[in-house]
């Protein structure tokens, strides 16, 4: 006997109501991104890169962040049950993917760098740099009144202003070496942008990880679950609990409940249904959840799997 919520009808958010601001941001930073690699191959900058690849992870989170109210406009098909939600956790695998490696490879030409300075045009690199912190400043103008919104909202204008204060670090490194000629500052301030890049890459490449493998959400405790579902009336024990996420905001939970005899003699199971999912929903935000509810004993006759 189970008991859900249906997903056959799309879902417009928080943030799927400022989806146009989200998609003049996403633009931004893309144009910010092709500036900066132009300005990078043509000054010889590495800074300018490194600012290039942190306006991509950046551009990865604004679209992702879109991406997520597009899929969850779409509704849910005979073969796609949950419609295409996971299809945000694969792109934010392969988006850590290419941050990681953007990283590493900014971090080691860094330190090369340090060791055997290469030959930097200053005047070039403030001029992309410029461009990149006028782009950025838009990005955060447009983003600055929806950042309440919604949790996506926020996260999308904050990769925008931490790109502005990389632009700004690019900025300072180029004005080091048009006043000094100690172009090693370009190399330290690509080093310093790297170090940003890398925890951010490893934190979104475990994160999609976790959802894929279907591990358990990290603020969800299944042991207060087990406690709050077995504190109900007429529940002796609860068995094969999972609970994964779909895609980011959608965990799902699925157990088997066993129940007292009366519950399927005297007609209160559906209630008892009900007041599982309310508790659920109320303490723990899982709002699709799954339950069978079965007898003492019925755990004997599953695969050994469900024990």
């Amino acid at each position: 006997m189970g008991h859900g919520h249906s997903h056959h009808g799309g879902t417009v958010t928080a943030t799927g109501r400022h989806r146009g601001v989200l998609t003049a941001a996403l633009g931004i930073s893309v144009t910010v991104f092709l500036v900066q690699v132009v300005g990078a191959v043509i000054t010889g900058s590495l800074a300018l890169l490194a600012d290039a690849g942190h306006v991509l992870a950046d551009a990865g989170g604004v679209a992702l962040a879109l991406g997520a109210t597009l899929l969850a406009a779409r509704p849910a098909t005979g073969r796609r049950t949950f419609g295409w939600a996971r299809a945000e956790i694969l792109a934010a695998a392969i988006n850590g993917l290419v941050l990681a490696g953007m990283g590493v490879y900014i971090f080691v030409e860094g330190i090369r760098r340090l060791i055997e300075p290469a030959p930097v045009e200053p005047g070039g690199m403030a001029v992309f740099g410029v461009i990149g912190l006028v782009g950025n400043l838009i990005g955060v103008a447009l983003l600055y009144r929806a950042r309440e919104a919604s949790l996506n909202m926020r996260g999308a204008f904050l990769e925008v202003a931490t790109d502005t204060v990389t632009s700004v670090g690019v900025l300072v490194a180029a004005a080091v070496i048009a006043m000094t000629g100690f172009t090693r500052a370009d190399a330290i301030v690509s080093i310093l942008i790297g170090l940003i890049i890398a925890p951010r890459a490893v934190k979104l490449l475990r994160e999609a990880v976790n959802i894929l493998l279907e591990a358990a959400p990290a603020d969800v405790d299944l042991d207060k679950i087990r406690q709050h579902i077995t504190e109900l009336d007429h529940i002796v024990d609860v068995h094969d609990l999972h609970v994964y996420t779909v895609t980011s905001g959608l965990p799902v939970l699925t157990a088997h409940v066993v129940v007292d005899d009366s519950c399927f003699h005297d007609g209160h199971a559906p209630q008892l249904l009900d007041r599982l999912q309310t508790c659920l929903a109320g303490h723990f935000d899982v709002e699709h959840s799954t339950f069978q509810l079965e007898l003492a004993g019925h755990a004997d006759h599953e695969h050994a799997t469900h024990s």
